[in-house]
């Protein structure tokens, strides 16, 4: 089961200079790295990437120089989302023409719109652009679940061709996987969800856990299609110390905090974000230190 985006997908970090910057020389060197450990795509500006801190002028820069430096070696997907439709156009709009692939759209937060108002905010926005659209559902962040049945609705929008499913409901994307056409991919939203929601009948993961590991996640999803279960299932209990790590607080708080550690050295995030407490440094290291990447 290969889709467009391929089965590893690394939602990006923004990285930032002491002065809370974005570090473009970074964001090259970042793009590289995610390269080198298996990522099929790239999301640029997503949560992970700090898109409620980012300006429209910072977003298309960052647009610009991953697309650039991936050159063809990924396929470069945008967060470009938002509660305002017509706001949304317009930025898929001016992204359209800075080398992407492709457009990750979270659901509308704050507004709470009924189901019909999802549905026709990412029909408008569909039929505005020509690239292709991953739907992005995260009620827990959004206050709005994307229902399978408008997801079904949506998919047979032609250019509206996957979905990040981040809500958790193993049901309702079971649901999904199971009524969507051959040509519609659901990809799990949470590293930890990666080996249920592959059971289920999904495609992949946009990771964030893939800026460190992701052959390792990468290895996970293979073995799994190659019917070693045995192996997937040993590489996901394996990982999950890593997974849990990765969200005791905020993302990606956690994640530039154990880059960090690393020694990638991707900055801090921007308020209203803060840098990983002291008392839980510890504990991440603790775990970072089980590991070899």
């Amino acid at each position: 089961m290969r889709s467009f985006f391929g089965p590893l997908v690394t939602a990006m970090i923004t990285p930032f200079n002491s002065d809370l910057e974005i570090d473009y020389q970074k964001v090259e060197e970042l793009v590289e790295i995610l390269l080198q450990k298996g990522s099929d795509s790239l999301v640029v500006a997503g949560t992970t990437g700090e898109s409620p801190v980012l300006s429209e002028e910072e977003k298309l820069n960052l647009f610009k120089i991953v697309a650039n430096v991936s050159g063809g070696r990924a396929k470069v997907l945008v967060g470009t989302g938002g509660n305002c439709t017509r706001s949304a156009i317009e930025l898929c709009r001016k992204a359209e023409k800075t080398g992407i692939d492709g457009f990750m759209l979270v659901t509308p937060y704050y507004n709470k719109p009924p189901q019909e108002g999802l549905y026709r905010h990412f029909k408008q926005i569909a039929g505005a652009v020509k690239l292709p659209i991953m739907l992005y559902n995260v009620p827990g962040r959004t206050g709005v679940n994307l229902q399978a049945e408008t997801t079904l609705r949506l998919a047979e929008i032609d250019n509206i061709v996957a979905i990040k499913e981040a809500s958790g409901d193993l049901e309702q994307i079971t649901a999904i996987c199971a009524d969507t056409p051959d040509d519609f991919f659901v990809y799990s939203g949470d590293d930890s969800m990666t080996l249920p929601i592959l059971s289920a009948g999904g495609c992949g993961v946009v990771s964030i856990a893939s800026h460190l590991a992701g052959l390792e996640i990468k290895e996970m999803i293979e073995a799994f299609f190659n019917r070693d279960i045995q192996k997937a299932v040993q590489m996901h209990q394996n990982l999950m110390p890593l997974f849990k790590a990765l969200f005791i607080t905020t993302n990606p708080v956690p994640l530039k905090a154990a880059l960090n550690l690393c020694g990638m050295n991707v900055g801090e995030p921007r308020l209203p974000l803060i840098s990983l407490p002291e008392n839980l440094s510890g504990s991440l290291k603790n775990v970072l230190d089980r590991y070899t990447f």
